[in-house]
């Protein structure tokens, strides 16, 4: 039922015959500030019909009356407008219409006001209090607590000129504003302390600090950065992030895996890392940038328990598959690779030249440290030119870093790549000329770096290169007749190694002696030198416990191997990882084995009585399949007598502790580990198995007995990447073992 105002002014309207003509306003009539109006349709009529009653009509109206309502026409307040009702306001002199006095309003009448749709500003207060919602549960994940105020004290504290000057940020305005109003409302547990800290990124829940960022880049370029120098220090983060949001939280998470003031931080990254590395990968085209910070993940990946879950190898290919699909390998034509036309300067030109020799050299180490085949493509482009100057000119550093992986292509490709054996490997007479060969290209390979005075990172590369090559020394039969000298130059190899990488070198230039401190080579090493340094543990137990500890010296063998223990260690990044465990896991070999200096098997003749102990079962992962036949041997020989056991990992096993005290046994021989050599102190524990993938499952099922102890190992392997030689062992579960407690 229409109301009775309603009917009387349709009565009114009709009476007076005031037809649709009569309801058009001429332009004289209304006043400019109405015409600019966007409300101005919606409200003319209900101002026309206001105005006709006040006059009484048409009929009744005086010359007077028509001249005084041509300079405008009478409008409603901003509240009457906004809910499009009646208004009562009278402007001169100006009283404030009835409802907005009933309602205790501000009556006000301005030209530019226009109307806000309900249904937009319901959607944008609920989105803004879920954000409120989200922000308060991240605080008090972090430890805040909400103060429970009445509301005129929280908006005090609101409007309170600290808290507004506190966040009055400019560089990144999208992440100001009502996070941290309510933040400003949330109290620190310890101390009551409102020094909040200003978020600059955000990656899904994860946000990193103003500080944060500003450390972490200089962490990365003064630590990391020279172990794969490519990218281009003066650039600022903003930078970094424009170019790629993929290549800024690269450099993020990599400087982060040593970041003293939160060393969760590489944990609570991770996840939300994981996530836009797959995404970013999945899309198309790509981009160069997305190169860059592959070629940092793969060099440092994310910590992970297992080599299931450890996708480098993939992401790897990726990388390379990428870079030549976006003509990285062919810079002079990069116009054959793309839709539009660009050009390169000389600085584009020379960066990309740079960033496929990087993506090579990864690339290789990734093919040698996992003994697979590398994704490496050495063309023209990479052709070296020692000395050259221009676009295509490396640098002293870069030069000599692909020209020792360039060699190990070589070593893998001629030792391991044989195609009339099933496995691969060359047959011994042909490996014995092929190493003739390499050792003498070897030699003149380190003597023209050498003679360069570059920095200890380009020697330790070349003495692990000298490592895989003489790693193929177990390949070879006992009937060979260079079987000795050639255990020997292995030996040399490995111990070479493991002198350098703990003590350094004392021919150093000045500009390089930090990397020669406090363990620098250790602490910052990539993914290669930790899987290097385990070779060369494995090569020292499995020569120590062979017929071969008569030509050596047993006691500074001996103290090599504890040393490297500890600096296999010391190369974890969380708790629990996989140098940690297989760390444990030569322990229990070397003390399974009963090695010992008194022992009668190390006296007696000077000529030992040469057996096959030395040879591997395993030889298709090429120079790195000793240390997969030697966890083979472990589970054979130890988990099948329960030998050992692994639940010691609270505190470090001791080498040569008793295999049956060897839980209690937890400390080193100060005298052959300085406490230098420990644990790191800056390790977080980390919540998930795997930082990139989901934990892989296993063939073998149950509960099932492991060296004495009752694991399930259900979801659980060791090391293998492929799923074929540890299935069903334990995994060592970063929620399944208890951390390391600080004290």
């Amino acid at each position: 039922m229409a109301s009775p105002e309603f009917a009387a002014g349709m009565r009114s309207h009709g009476a007076n015959g005031a037809g649709p003509h009569k309801r058009k306003r001429s332009i004289v009539d209304s006043s400019p500030a109405s015409l600019l109006d966007p409300d101005h349709d919606q409200d003319h009529d209900n101002d026309d019909h206001d105005d006709h009653q006040d006059r009484g009509g048409p009929d009744e109206a005086s010359p007077e009356a028509k001249g005084r309502r041509l300079p405008g026409v009478k409008r409603a307040c901003n509240e009457c407008r906004q809910q499009k009702l009646r208004c009562d306001v009278v402007q001169d002199p100006f009283q404030i219409c009835s409802r907005c006095n009933r309602l205790k309003l501000d009556c006000k009448i301005e030209s530019n006001f226009k109307r806000i749709g309900k249904r937009s500003k319901h959607a944008e207060m609920e989105k803004e209090i879920d954000k409120l919602r989200r922000a308060v549960q991240s605080a008090k994940a972090q430890g805040f607590v909400v103060i429970e105020d009445d509301d005129e004290a929280m908006h005090s504290q609101l409007q309170s000129p600290v808290v507004a000057s506190q966040y009055s940020h400019t560089r990144n305005p999208s992440l100001m504003g009502s996070d941290e109003a309510v933040s400003s409302l949330l109290h620190l547990k310890r101390g009551g302390s409102y020094n909040i800290p200003r978020y600059v990124r955000e990656l899904n829940d994860f946000r990193i600090t103003e500080q944060e960022e500003r450390d972490l880049f200089n962490q990365f370029f003064n630590y990391y950065h020279p172990f794969l120098p490519f990218l281009n220090p003066n650039q600022t983060p903003d930078q970094y992030y424009q170019q790629h949001p993929l290549l800024y939280w690269s450099v993020i998470a990599v400087a982060s895996r040593r970041y003293g003031p939160d060393p969760t931080l590489l944990t609570k990254l991770s996840g939300p890392l994981t996530s836009y590395l797959w995404t970013t990968i999945g899309e198309v085209p790509q981009s160069y940038y997305v190169v860059k910070a592959l070629c940092l993940l793969c060099t440092w990946p994310l910590p992970t328990s297992t080599t299931s879950s450890d996708p480098t190898h993939i992401l790897c290919g990726v990388l390379m598959k990428i870079a030549t699909g976006i003509g990285l390998h062919r810079p002079n034509h990069i116009n054959d690779f793309s839709r539009v036309a660009v050009e390169l300067n000389t600085d584009g030109l020379h960066d990309r030249i740079k960033t496929w020799a990087v993506c090579n050299i990864v690339a290789q180490t990734i093919g040698t440290g996992y003994g697979q085949p590398a994704s490496s493509l050495y063309d023209w482009t990479l052709a070296v030119q020692g000395g050259e100057s221009g676009p295509f000119s490396l640098g002293p550093e870069l030069e000599a870093r692909l020209r020792i992986e360039r060699f190990c292509d070589k070593v893998s490709k001629e030792m391991y790549s044989n195609a009339s054996d099933p496995r691969g490997v060359a047959g011994d007479e042909h490996r014995a000329m092929l190493m003739r060969v390499y050792r003498r290209e070897f030699n003149e390979l380190q003597a023209n770096i050498s003679s360069q005075n570059l920095p200890p990172i380009i020697n330790l590369h070349l003495r692990a290169a000298g490592l895989h090559l003489r790693l193929a020394g177990f390949f070879d039969s006992s009937n060979t007749p260079t079987y000795l000298d050639d255990l020997m130059a292995l030996w040399r190899a490995t111990t070479s190694y493991l002198d350098y990488i703990l003590d350094g070198s004392k021919e150093c230039r000045d500009e390089y002696q930090y990397q020669q401190r406090d363990q620098y080579l250790l602490t910052y090493a990539t993914n290669y030198i930790q899987q290097m340094l385990v070779a060369a543990g494995f090569a020292l137990l499995k020569l120590m416990r062979s017929f071969f500890a008569k030509q050596i010296d047993f006691h500074r063998g001996r103290t090599l191997f504890h040393r490297a223990i500890q600096a296999i260690r010391t190369t974890s990044v969380v708790q629990n990882d996989l140098n940690w465990r297989l760390a444990e896991l030569m322990v229990q070999i070397w003390n399974g084995a009963r090695i010992d200096a008194i022992s009668p098997s190390f006296h007696g003749s000077d000529d030992p009585e040469i057996d096959d102990s030395l040879q591997l079962k395993v030889r298709c992962r090429h120079s790195m399949s000793l240390v997969f036949d030697s966890i083979w041997h472990w589970r054979e020989e130890y988990q099948a007598r329960g030998r050992g056991t692994l639940d010691a990992l609270k505190q470090p096993t001791n080498p040569d502790s008793a295999n049956e005290s060897s839980a209690s046994s937890t400390h080193l021989d100060t005298t052959l580990a300085p406490p230098t050599h420990g644990l790191p102190s800056n390790l977080g524990m980390a919540s998930s198995n795997g930082a990139l993938t989901p934990s892989g499952g296993s063939a073998m099922g149950g509960q099932q007995s492991m060296m004495g102890l009752g694991y399930d190992t259900t979801t659980y392997d060791v090391w293998d990447p492929q799923h074929w030689m540890l299935d069903g062992l334990l995994d060592f579960n970063y929620t399944f073992l208890p951390p390391i407690d600080a004290a």
